[in-house]
């Protein structure tokens, strides 16, 4: 979460202690609040892996680049070859790409092996947060800290949808948390996941991260950091490494968002298409055998009995191994009177949960995703997510329709 940015926050794993991350900016919170981005953490830039960047990997061992991916690279300057073997962390500002249709993630086979991931936790740069004063909208009282249950293992069994994502920023390696969700146009064959716009895209001040893959059921059988400096890749990530071959967030989040503070959080949500690094022919959601529905109309706050959020926090106490979840009934947060409320709950998760998914049981008796973990106090003890209603569905539909003939 953004610590009110990257810490959680924000947008990068550990730096984002609560984008819970990014700072909250005009904003009327009292004088020392920095929300920090809970989700993200951020790790070594440096580290690499096998350079293949790819799509596919033919017959004779042979790495091909889809002729559309090949031809957008182009039209902004990016040489393949040179983009594989280490050009992308150039992160010249001219050089970044921001716009909503400049999304581009080509695969780097083996980039994300166990070491690099495990190490991929953020800075601790979160500010204390004072208390929130000086409302411009309709806040309820700041909610008791909720502590984090740790998620029995294997967590496959018990939070199938659940996972992290991993990308890379100027700041270094970064993890966020994510849902699997199901996809309107493949039914029971899924290849589409919820996380935080800080996750993906850097707001207002930079562009779209790199390398972004999701991994479910990291870390599976919930072993200790200790256990996983010796893991397999199949031990780290069981049900494989999928690349974000497109991502959409909010034009808002892009126009608004934060690195740290709460500035955009109400729109701070984004959908991932994901591909199989190694290929083959089932689905994200046939895979894991689970999706979420997500529910754009969800009741008011003040109708809600209870949300579980869930995460793989990384910023101290935690460690970013382990998958985490809080339970508690939301109250209301607002941060600026032009944007809509956001839901609140208590809760001691911090950096790297950013992302991770608040489900609900519908009126029909069923589990949905209503919400994502977006900001928190750096001090931990609660956290806030955006109301997803029709902006969050557009971006959702939006993905949708994108890959409805692949």
């Amino acid at each position: 979460m953004r610590s009110i940015r990257p810490s959680f926050t924000t947008r990068r794993g550990r730096n984002a202690r609560r984008r819970t991350s990014p700072v909250v900016a005009a904003v009327a919170l009292a004088s020392a609040l920095a929300l920090t981005a809970t989700a993200c953490s951020s790790g070594d830039a440096e580290a690499g892996g096998d350079a293949s960047a790819s799509a596919a990997s033919e017959g004779d061992g042979k790495i091909t680049i889809p002729d559309d991916i090949k031809n957008k690279l182009k039209e902004h300057g990016i040489n393949i070859d040179k983009w594989k073997n280490g050009a992308w962390k150039n992160w010249d500002k001219d050089d970044w790409l921001r716009e909503a249709d400049d999304y581009i993630n080509p695969i780097i086979k083996g980039l994300w092996n166990p070491d690099r991931m495990r190490d991929a936790d953020d800075p601790d740069n979160a500010v204390d947060a004072g208390d929130l004063a000086g409302d411009q909208g309709v806040t309820d009282p700041t909610p008791e800290p909720v502590d984090a249950k740790a998620v029995s293992p294997a967590y496959h069994a018990n939070a199938p949808e659940a996972g992290k994502v991993f990308f890379d920023s100027p700041e270094g390696t970064m993890v966020c948390s994510a849902t699997v969700v199901k996809d309107p146009a493949h039914p029971g064959k899924s290849n589409m996941v919820w996380t935080a716009g800080h996750c993906v895209h850097a707001g207002k001040s930079g562009g779209w991260y790199r390398n972004i893959a999701f991994v479910p059921s990291y870390n599976n059988e919930g072993n200790s950091a200790e256990e996983l400096r010796n893991a397999t890749k199949d031990e780290v990530s069981p049900y494989g490494v999928w690349w974000g071959d497109w991502a959409q967030t909010s034009d808002q989040w892009i126009e608004q968002g934060g690195e740290t503070g709460g500035d955009g959080a109400s729109y701070d949500f984004a959908v991932i298409h994901v591909t199989p690094e190694e290929g083959g022919g089932k689905s994200l959601e046939e895979t894991i055998g689970s999706a979420l529905p997500v529910n754009f109309k969800a009741p008011a706050v003040t109708k809600v009995d209870s949300v579980t959020a869930t995460g793989y926090p990384a910023a101290p106490p935690f460690d970013g191994q382990a998958l985490y979840q809080c339970q508690d009934k939301p109250g209301r947060l607002s941060i600026n009177k032009a944007d809509p409320t956001m839901y609140r709950i208590g809760c001691t998760m911090t950096g790297g949960s950013s992302g991770g998914g608040w489900v609900a049981t519908g009126s029909d008796g069923k589990p949905a995703l209503v919400s994502n973990t977006s900001i928190g106090p750096a001090t931990a003890g609660w956290l806030a997510g955006p109301r997803l209603g029709e902006v969050a569905e557009a971006v959702y539909d939006s993905v949708s329709k994108k890959s409805a003939d692949q």
